[in-house]
């Protein structure tokens, strides 16, 4: 087996292990509502690329201090924290990146990367392996470069290739529609490069500068449609995007919006925002957030949510979805668009889950045992709670 290039390989056998990894997050979204699930943070608002439709980076500022970004780390950790996303500005920019991942992953926290994949190499790629990176995620643009975005095709084919040939971690390609890309088709061509490269796919649409979208032309949604056939048919968490199919036809979405308590952004000066796109509240310190912060902002009404396009903070509240009202949600999530699935209908291995985790009389019983499978520990919130009905109320100092 000399000079045999077992990475293929070795991202293959670790899509168990990362499934694995997924299945817990999932169990401890279902167990409690009182942890995050996921965090966005930034170690560099710096960028070495200048998109013209992005307002999250600068070509200036200097890298988060590495000791600053693992007590980030750490914080996120004690609030019971299940996937950090790290971004920018341009992550791979700063020196100290591969320790920070490293000590997400001590906590036991899925650590995923967003980059724009310039800076990747084979030696870069065999680096990020030792960190334990679970997912690296890039956002293509177009087919070649223009005055709107460099994140081109032409220029990241080569480093998807050495992606291919040396990561052990999964790899997504975001493939980009909405308004300032020239050529819908793009996508679809990107998206069928991710696919051969046996790469995941998702689509984004661009927004503006507050999350919102304008409505996708006939030709945008078609190019959707399109993308949407090569994905597998298994459903994905991490690739729920379903609430695209309402906002390419300007329908405004239902749902509630969780920003500032299971999805946290925090930005490189250590506050806490509701996302990328409403910086500025609540704005508090993470060293300062606290589980009344998330139970306060898990509840609060946001304005923007109807035509939102962040991927990430529908994801989580899909999950609180299938907390809140399991039944309706399934049946919600396996449906066709524009039809509706019946019980009847849905798959065996998804009916007889409904029945083992829903209808079976010992659905206490069989969610037990797959949280103590999955080793799924109790949220520091949770122990606290515990400790608070097992012990009565702290002192109140008084004789």
């Amino acid at each position: 087996m000399d000079g045999m290039n077992l990475a293929p390989m070795k991202r293959k056998l670790g899509a168990v292990a990362r499934r694995l990894r997924e299945a817990r997050m999932f169990a401890k979204a279902m167990r409690s509502a009182r942890h995050p699930i996921v965090a966005h943070i930034i170690p560099t608002r710096r960028c070495n690329l200048a998109c013209a439709y992005c307002n999250e980076y600068d070509n200036f500022s200097p890298p988060v201090p590495a000791e600053e970004m693992l007590r980030r780390v750490d914080r996120l950790a004690a609030l019971g924290t299940t996937i950090i996303t790290i971004s920018g500005g341009e992550p791979l920019l700063h020196p100290q990146l591969d320790g920070i991942i490293s000590r997400i992953r001590e906590h036991g926290i899925i650590p995923t990367l967003i980059t724009n994949g310039y800076l990747l190499n084979p030696e870069r790629i065999r680096r990020l392996n030792q960190t334990g990176l679970h997912q690296l995620q890039i956002s293509i643009d177009n087919l070649v470069p223009d005055d709107v975005s460099k994140k081109s095709l032409k220029v990241l084919d080569q480093r998807l290739c050495w992606l291919a040939e040396h990561a052990e971690f999964e790899i997504n390609i975001n493939a980009v529609v909405g308004s300032g890309i020239r050529n819908p088709e793009d996508a679809l061509t990107i998206a069928r490069r991710a696919a051969a490269l046996g790469f995941g796919i998702t689509t984004g649409v661009i927004h503006d500068g507050s999350g919102q979208v304008r409505p996708l032309s006939e030709h945008e949604r078609l190019v959707l449609d399109q993308i949407a056939r090569l994905r597998k048919p298994v459903f994905s968490f991490l690739r729920y995007n379903r609430f695209q199919d309402n906002l390419a036809r300007g329908v405004p979405n239902e749902w509630q919006c969780h920003a500032g308590s299971r999805y946290l952004y925090i930005c490189e000066e250590g506050l806490v925002h509701w996302c990328s796109q409403q910086r500025g509240y609540p704005a508090i310190p993470l060293e300062r957030y606290s589980f009344a912060d998330l139970e306060r902002e898990y509840a609060t009404v946001k304005s923007c949510t109807p035509f939102c396009t962040i991927n990430c903070v529908h994801q989580t509240a899909i999950l609180d979805q299938l907390r809140e009202r399991p039944r309706e949600t399934i049946l919600q999530l396996l449906s066709p668009p524009g039809g509706r699935v019946q019980p009847a209908e849905l798959p065996a291995s998804v009916r007889v889950l409904v029945w083992l985790f829903l209808g079976s009389r010992n659905r206490r019983w069989f969610s037990n045992a797959a949280l103590r499978l999955l080793k799924v520990k109790p949220t520091p919130e949770e122990l606290r709670m515990a400790n608070h009905r097992i012990q009565g109320p702290p002192p109140t100092g008084q004789d």
